[in-house]
């Protein structure tokens, strides 16, 4: 399916051996993961905010990406957490302290020339919003409002999709806002937000051209106690969710939509065990 890009999020792990790498230190994790993916999730330059600047990827990492995939594999880029928080993270009880950077399109221009040479290969620049509640965001018409300001004032030939985690705000409203502003939705299976499957076949036709479903799980503490660090196994099968979720991703490429599904080792204990179940059950 020349329109599925099918990856993990993240990719440096160990205990892949025999699943995705030679050894459990190969020379270069990413270079081998890329002769067997089409596709991966970059999350380290997500964590960027801090109390006194934010971070941007280094020139060297950049290169090091770049030189190690080949001009048709393509990164789902998640965007630093500088531009989606509107607060500075801080303890329970703690005063809130605005981000200043929040929607600042200026610092995105930043990180997207920090990532020039690898911009080519970046199927989606994911923005992720944490929950909002009415401490931190007045209300969804609010947000929608100031999210389509930001997306208006970016460059309109890079691809992006954003991610939020209010799952009431996810109507078809919110289907028709993204897709008039050509970005595409991400979906997450996890952290109580609504069934992808049943989100993908009721807004089947307001999805716009392009969509990423993360497949990552309920229980992050718990599967890590269960594997032990070892995400080489099944340990939380998730047959009839993954039936569902194949059904619907059949339809949409029905559809001739492109598909970015991002899957992590906590959603049932091994990202690669999780690709080949998925992958046999869309043939």
């Amino acid at each position: 399916m020349e329109n599925l890009y099918i990856g993990t999020c993240s990719w440096k792990y160990p205990s892949w051996e025999g699943l995705v790498y030679s050894s459990r230190e190969p020379d270069n994790y990413l270079a081998e993961y890329a002769r067997r993916y089409r596709s991966v999730e970059v999350d380290q330059w997500f964590w960027s905010l801090g109390r006194s600047g934010a971070a941007l990827p280094r020139k060297e990492t950049v290169a090091e990406y770049d030189s190690s995939t080949p001009g048709d594999f393509r990164f789902t880029v998640k965007c630093p957490d500088a531009l989606t928080l509107t607060h500075h993270r801080g303890r329970k009880g703690e005063t809130l302290e605005s981000n200043t950077r929040f929607l600042d399109e200026g610092f995105f221009m930043h990180f997207l020339e920090s990532l020039a040479t690898l911009v080519p290969k970046v199927g989606l620049f994911i923005f992720q919003f944490e929950y909002l509640n009415k401490e931190k965001m007045a209300s969804r018409a609010v947000f929608v409002d100031r999210l389509g300001q930001f997306l208006e004032r970016l460059p309109a030939d890079i691809p992006y999709a954003v991610e939020i985690r209010n799952p009431r705000w996810m109507d078809a409203a919110w289907f028709d806002m993204l897709r008039d502003h050509g970005t595409a939705p991400v979906l997450l299976q996890g952290y109580w937000m609504d069934d992808i499957a049943r989100t993908m076949d009721v807004n089947l036709d307001r999805l716009g051209d392009t969509l990423c479903i993360r497949l990552h799980g309920e229980d992050r503490e718990g599967m890590e106690e269960r594997t032990g660090a070892d995400w080489s196994r099944i340990v939380r099968p998730k047959d009839e969710e993954l039936q569902r979720i194949s059904q619907s991703l059949k339809r949409t490429f029905g559809k001739g939509k492109t598909v970015y599904v991002n899957i992590n080792n906590h959603y049932e204990g091994s990202a690669p065990r999780t690709i080949e179940r998925i992958t046999l059950l869309l043939q």
